[in-house]
């Protein structure tokens, strides 16, 4: 299995599954306390599942995660510690899928891409979503 988790310092800065990851039946890698469950949903051919919604359930979140799939081209994703230094790169591909969960992070695009994105709203903008780090 191709999961990969990247911590340091007991920050947990992202989750990867790329895309060669197989599972045999429904995986979510994110802990249960996570506020942003990410995992892999499998199923044999034939299986249906009853219509159904989700329950409204007040949830206080006070992190902003993002997830992301590369649906073509190359990305990759450089984590920084406190201090601004680079510790990490993480290069992905066509169907490789990362959740940003804690600490600073740059993208850099090294072939044209897109990537399907998610991240929890509502979106207040740049000025009060992002915070930039410098790096020098």
């Amino acid at each position: 299995m191709s999961y990969e988790v990247i911590e340091r310092d007991g920050t947990l800065y992202a989750e990867v599954i790329w895309a060669d990851t197989r599972v045999e039946t429904t995986r979510f890698f994110s802990s249960a306390e996570s506020s942003f469950q990410f995992g892999l949903l499998a199923h044999e051919a034939g299986f249906v599942e009853a219509p159904h919604y989700h329950h409204s359930v007040e949830r206080e979140i006070n992190d902003l995660q993002q997830m992301f799939v590369v649906q073509r081209g190359v990305v990759a994703v450089e984590f920084y510690d406190p201090d601004g230094e680079m510790f990490r790169e993480v290069v992905l591909e066509t169907g490789d899928a990362i959740n940003l969960i804690h600490g600073a992070h740059s993208v850099r695009v090294i072939e044209d891409m897109q990537c399907i994105s998610v991240k929890q709203g509502p979106f207040l903008g740049d000025q009060l979503d992002k915070v930039n780090v410098g790096t020098e």
